[in-house]
């Protein structure tokens, strides 16, 4: 399996250590996507849309782990349960608001991600694609949805093996 890199984010997050963890607790922040040239046509029409979805590299997450206390909670969780970035493929997801784009540089809004992050895709967010119809449940953080607005990441995913 192997991957390619389209592009680079570029944030005011340069260290993992008080960023948000969410978009939701990143709102305002103002974020770039820097795509490589070779792949601006694929960018035509895509400023249609008022949201993207974004797919990058956890380019400094900590090492797998299977059981994590996340952010908003005090207790071990299956690391499949949670968002945190020591996962086995460590992929992030962002669905963020698409101001502009300028030639090769998307820009967006309640950026979210650490700078440098490798971009691996974007995708338009369309929400009867999306949205999942009738109830939702979230589990664990039906609980503490009140405090992902202020939520900042800390270093309880640091692993010393990364810089």
């Amino acid at each position: 399996m192997e991957f390619q890199q389209i592009g680079i984010l570029r944030t005011p997050f340069t260290e993992p250590t008080d960023m948000p963890i969410q978009p939701s607790s990143a709102r305002g922040a103002i974020g770039r996507i820097e795509i490589d040239p070779a792949w601006e046509a694929a960018l035509q029409d895509l400023d249609g849309f008022s949201h993207i979805i974004v797919l990058y590299h956890f380019h400094r997450a900590p090492s797998p782990r299977l059981m994590v206390t996340p952010f908003l909670d005090d207790s071990p969780h299956g690391l499949f349960a949670t968002r945190a970035p020591c996962r086995p493929n460590p992929i992030g997801l962002s669905v963020l608001r698409l101001c502009r784009i300028d030639g090769v540089t998307v820009e967006v809004v309640d950026a979210d991600m650490l700078d440098g992050s490798p971009v691996l895709d974007i995708k338009p967010y369309v929400p009867e694609f999306d949205q999942p119809s009738g109830p939702v449940r979230c589990g664990w953080l039906d609980k503490g949805m009140d405090e992902i607005a202020v939520a900042r990441s800390d270093d309880r995913f640091a692993d010393s093996n990364n810089d």
